[in-house]
């Protein structure tokens, strides 16, 4: 069945049938400034506990606009835990990163600080609504939970044992990318994307002590950092992760 509507839209809120639903001034702008939509309008509303329903837009909005939940199209989906850790970049670069990394499927984004970390602004907020614009362009049914800043050491100390890091290393070390994952089953995921300096000697020597830690290689050229996440992330979905299923019509 084709498509009957033009807009999909995150809501924090619950979807049920016959639910009315109040949108943000963000959503309201862009329904009826940009698409130019008006009321009894088809809209497409999701979230992760209640999937994807169809919905109309409310009559008598002069105002914020609202959504009438009509009935679902798709319902949730469970989803294993991928978490890029990256340190920051510059701003350009990392709302590039951010998009393409929730079009990718990243659950959670957690931004490190290592010792070549260039000090970087980090607006959480904006990055969520970038977050939250990608996952509704590409369908997906989730958000990626952003996370603030914290130290390698910190986060390695804390770090859930059951869930394999792959460690991004430039330095030739680390064993093809595509031989590591093949090794893995299925759980809870996370990669690992240094700075632009790198990561420091020290700072691998120490990732190599954690029995959880694959360091991996991204082939023979040397990447920036946001092309190596993405390079990164998508032969992971080949070969451990999503990509392996179909798309549902």
């Amino acid at each position: 069945m084709a498509k009957q509507w033009r807009a999909r839209v995150y809501v924090g809120a619950a979807l049920a049938v016959g639910s009315e639903v109040a949108l943000n001034a963000a959503h309201t702008h862009h329904l009826r400034n940009v698409l130019r939509l008006g009321p009894g309008a088809p809209v497409a509303a999701f979230n992760p506990a209640d999937g994807e329903w169809l919905c109309r837009i409310g009559a008598g909005a002069n105002s914020a606009m609202s959504l009438i939940c009509e009935h679902r199209l798709r319902e949730p989906a469970s989803e294993t835990a991928l978490w890029l850790l990256f340190a920051p970049i510059r701003r350009s670069r990392l709302d590039w990163l951010i998009e393409k990394a929730t079009e990718l499927g990243v659950t959670h984004l957690a931004p490190v600080l290592t010792r070549h970390t260039q000090p970087e602004r980090f607006n959480l907020a904006r990055l969520e609504a970038l977050a939250i614009a990608a996952a509704e362009q590409s369908e997906r049914l989730s958000i990626p939970q952003l996370h603030p800043p914290r130290p390698l050491d910190a986060l390695l100390v804390d770090w859930p044992r059951e869930a394999r890091l792959i460690v991004c290393d430039e330095t030739g070390a680390g064993i093809p990318i595509a031989a590591a994952l093949a090794q893995f089953g299925a759980g809870p995921a996370a990669l690992l994307i240094g700075p632009e300096g790198g990561f420091s000697h020290s700072e691998l020597d120490y990732l190599s002590e954690f029995s959880f830690v694959t360091r991996a290689g991204l082939g023979p050229r040397v990447l920036r950092a946001e092309t190596a996440a993405l390079a990164a992330l998508s032969v992971y979905q080949a070969i451990a992760g999503d990509w392996r299923m179909s798309r549902p019509r």
